[in-house]
């Protein structure tokens, strides 16, 4: 029988979820932190909306989950429209509720993508200064920060990204998570870059299964993230033959850990889009298992 090679034997992976606006969409998040969670991974975050939209549903998802499954929730914060006096008692409520680990963010425009981003007035300016705002209330406390591979697109350059990152990662932040990527060249050249810089806390690459290749690749336009040439032929054709499409996409991405598994990454950061089966597929194809036989109940769609 073919033996797993070294390189990739234990792999840790994490989930991001996003809060359901919707009774039915709140059925399909749970739905798929079902199927997720026989898994066992490391931490699930749970996103805000843009502006801090969902600030208060986000709460209740991440308390949920800590009243309800055996996942370690990480907490999205952000610095948008909310004064340093607000965000800290949102922290505290987190803390009171059992929340230990935060994904700290600077957060987009309220006014959407595209928009020039103004910080409060009262309120932390940047992701580095939320960081150090948590690690103020409670030095114990984990905090994950974000890195862009192909920089942030309102970065001038990589070296103004890097300092910033430098800055959180100063300030107390323990781990890095990525943007989505899809050339592995790209994401290992931007790691000897953070090296080189002094930057030495994990970089967990952020993956991106590709449940609807149309929306990822506007949603990429968005966030500067490439779409190579080679990645769109493979889906050509599949816009009307979903099941092709998600067997695609399950090879796709499983390649594409597996390769970084071969190059010596061994945590993996999954944005599930809360749908759970495309993601399930993956992690069995990368030799995750269940600790425990669990039932196989599709997912509702999360997206209605």
């Amino acid at each position: 029988m073919p033996q797993v090679p070294p390189a990739r034997e234990k792999l840790r992976v994490s989930f991001e979820f996003f809060p359901p606006k919707t009774e039915r969409m709140e059925e399909g998040l749970w739905a798929a932190i079902e199927r997720l969670q026989p898994l066992s991974p490391d931490f699930v975050s749970v996103t805000y909306g843009a502006g801090g939209s969902t600030r208060e549903r986000t709460h209740q998802t991440v308390k949920r989950i800590l009243d309800e499954s055996d996942l370690v929730p990480a907490a999205h914060l952000t610095c948008v429209d909310a004064s340093r006096a607000d965000i800290d008692a949102v922290i505290r409520q987190y803390r009171t509720t059992g929340v230990k680990h935060f994904v700290a963010l600077r957060g987009d425009s309220q006014n959407g993508a595209g928009s020039p981003y103004a910080a409060h007035a009262e309120g932390y300016q940047s992701s580095a200064d939320l960081v150090a705002g948590l690690k103020a209330i409670d030095p114990t406390i984990e905090v994950s920060v974000s890195a862009y591979p192909e920089k942030h697109p309102e970065s001038p350059d990589f070296a103004t990204d890097i300092d910033l990152l430098k800055r959180k990662i100063d300030n107390g932040a323990t781990r890095a998570i990525t943007q989505f990527f899809f050339d592995n060249d790209v994401f290992e050249r931007f790691v000897e870059r953070v090296r080189r810089a002094g930057i030495y806390v994990p970089i967990v690459p952020g993956i991106a299964p590709i449940h609807d290749f149309a929306k990822i690749s506007r949603f990429a336009q968005g966030c500067g993230a490439t779409v190579p040439n080679w990645l769109a032929a493979r889906f050509e054709g599949l816009g009307n033959d979903p099941q092709t499409h998600s067997h695609v996409a399950a090879a796709v991405c499983a390649e594409q850990v597996l390769d970084l598994a071969d190059r010596g990454f061994r945590d993996f950061h999954f944005y599930t889009m809360n749908r759970a089966d495309l993601v399930y597929s993956i992690c069995h194809i990368l030799g995750l298992r269940p600790k425990t036989a669990v039932a196989v109940v599709p997912a509702l769609a999360a997206a209605e």
